[in-house]
């Protein structure tokens, strides 16, 4: 696995800092030898680059901040963009040809930077209408179209407009949602583990708590892993479109160097770099941060736009939930508590509950309990 920090020197890291140049990020340097040398200049680019692409801001190159280097190299127009089923293209080209083909009012899905079947529908389309070739392959013709009629649409967030109407469609009742859950590690990956206690154990009996009670209110609940495996984020992500998921949910603790470091955070697919956010995946974690903290008394680390996989993969909304940091005794005592846990599951389906009511018949936060809500679910039901 692909790991650059500070004081590595060779090939890889020449091309990365190739890349911050061409990106503005770092100053060119003079003379004919490039520099091969992870130097705090280069990590200084690096923590600016994963803060506009919405990534951990480390400084260090793992494998999601190489994948967004090496997207970042591409513009539109550099190549020929079309659909390959066996390895996807992926890059800034095709992202800004999916903004550009919502623009204009055709479906491209979310705009996530991957040229999928959705997208090359989309493209098709595009071409029909404008009488193009229809290829489903973005070359020079249909690049001179889309640039002829940019700068005429340019505004707005269709897919995210399309993904509240859904939202509002599916109605108030949790009874027939799919719901993916999505503890986080797994089998030989354990995550963070801090005097014993593993991250994943943790995550996993969470999870468990939190698939009983949505199936108690007739939710459809899926696991994204077993005890015994770690599957890649993607495949996480893969595995809740394959499910036609409406939400998913990714349960996580979190650690940090210093043992003041605590609370609860929540996370959504979006960029600040690009001003996108998922307005539906934004209100979600809003709401799940409010629940847990006025149940809790955690403290509130507040909601933040990622462009992690297991966000930006998933075609239904999508939100990670950081219940508190292992690295802290007093966020370790709680999490190991199995009262706890049940608190925090119920907050989390409680918010899950706000979302679909869209603010009709709600109660104030903190105060909508389980039972409240299987009697709120049962009673729909017997009117329905």
């Amino acid at each position: 696995m692909l790991l650059l920090r500070r004081g590595d020197d060779g090939p890889a890291v020449a091309e990365i800092r190739a890349t911050l140049v061409k990106l503005g990020l770092l100053p060119a340097t003079n003379g004919h030898a490039r520099p091969t040398n992870f130097d705090g200049e280069v990590e200084h680019a690096v923590r600016s680059f994963q803060q506009q692409r919405g990534l951990i801001t480390d400084g260090i190159v793992g494998p999601n901040t190489y994948r967004a280097l090496t997207d970042a190299r591409w513009q539109l127009g550099d190549r020929n963009l079309a659909y390959l089923i066996s390895q996807p293209m992926s890059g800034d080209d095709v992202l800004t040809l999916q903004q550009r083909l919502l623009e204009l009012g055709f479906n491209a899905g979310r705009a996530d930077g991957l040229f999928g079947h959705q997208t090359e529908h989309a493209l098709r389309n595009f071409q029909r209408d404008y009488g193009l070739a229809v290829d489903g392959m973005c070359g020079p013709g249909t690049l001179r179209a889309l640039r002829q009629l940019a700068p005429k649409v340019r505004g707005g967030r269709p897919v995210f407009l399309r993904e509240q109407e859904h939202l509002h469609r599916s109605g108030p009742r949790l009874s027939g949602k799919r719901i993916v859950i999505d503890p986080g590690h797994g089998g030989g990956d354990r995550g963070i583990v801090v005097d014993g206690v593993a991250e994943a154990d943790l995550m996993w009996d969470l999870a468990r708590r939190l698939e009983g009670r949505m199936v108690a209110t007739g939710m459809e609940a899926l696991l994204a892993r077993g005890p015994q495996v770690c599957p890649p984020e993607s495949d996480r992500a893969q595995f809740a479109n394959n499910a036609n998921a409406d939400l998913f949910l990714s349960l996580h603790s979190d650690a940090n160097a210093s043992p003041h470091a605590r609370g609860v955070a929540t996370f959504h697919f979006g960029s600040s770099g690009h001003g996108t956010s998922s307005t539906v995946g934004e209100a979600l974690a809003g709401f799940i941060q409010r629940e847990l903290t006025a149940r809790t008394g955690m403290l509130d680390c507040g909601t933040h736009p990622k462009t992690w996989d297991s966000l930006r993969l998933t075609r239904c909304t999508a939100v990670r939930v950081e219940t508190g940091y292992l690295t802290n005794p007093e966020d370790r005592r709680r999490l190991l508590d199995p009262a706890f846990r049940d608190v925090v599951a119920e907050g989390i389906l409680v918010a899950v509950k706000r979302l679909y009511l869209l603010g009709k018949n709600d109660q104030p936060t903190g105060t909508f309990t389980f039972d409240d809500l299987l009697k709120y679910e049962l009673s729909k039901a017997e009117t329905a």
